[in-house]
């Protein structure tokens, strides 16, 4: 841990990536991975020996259901819910948003697996605190913070709303 990580951060506007070495780039870091509607952690290396550096800890952060963007066809906030593959069905109004994390081992040139990571009672209560971050900001209703800003939604009648109302706009 002290040699620290390598971390790639994907800017997933740009389609562009930059490395950030921890410990002493960890705030840089933090201000990007802080912005998670923009840019995602792409891997983590080893610096020692350049090495992925997936192990069991990175599960960890799935434990806790952090609210992100993409429930209701990516117009709104929820609680991003680990679940096994077969509980990977976002039935209730598209949502809420889920993960899953399948792990493969490479054995003599062979892939073994997958074993589902989520498929384990561990992660359920994440699973209930995100069902009951979900109902909170669902009763928001077609607001903020459940709805996202106008300018985050992929799609939106506001321009069409707007040029219809435009007249009707007077300088205060």
């Amino acid at each position: 841990m002290h040699d620290g990580f390598p971390f790639s951060v994907l800017d997933v506007r740009k389609k562009a990536a930059i490395t950030l070495g921890t410990p002493e780039e960890s705030y840089d870091l933090l201000m990007f991975l802080g912005a998670h509607g923009r840019y995602i952690c792409r891997e983590i290396r080893r610096k020692v020996d350049n090495e992925l550096a997936a192990v069991g800890e990175i599960l960890d952060p799935f434990a806790f259901p952090h609210i992100v963007e993409g429930w209701m066809r990516c117009c709104h906030r929820g609680p991003l819910m680990p679940c096994a593959m077969a509980q990977a069905n976002p039935t209730r109004l598209d949502g809420p948003p889920r993960v899953v994390a399948l792990g493969f081992q490479l054995n003599q040139g062979q892939f073994i697996g997958p074993i589902d990571f989520f498929d384990d009672v561990a992660f359920d209560r994440a699973r209930q605190q995100a069902n009951e971050i979900a109902d909170m900001l669902h009763r928001h209703g077609p607001f903020e913070p459940h709805r996202l800003p106008l300018e985050e939604m992929e799609y939106t009648t506001m321009p069409q709303i707007m040029g219809r109302l435009a007249d009707r706009l007077t300088a205060v």
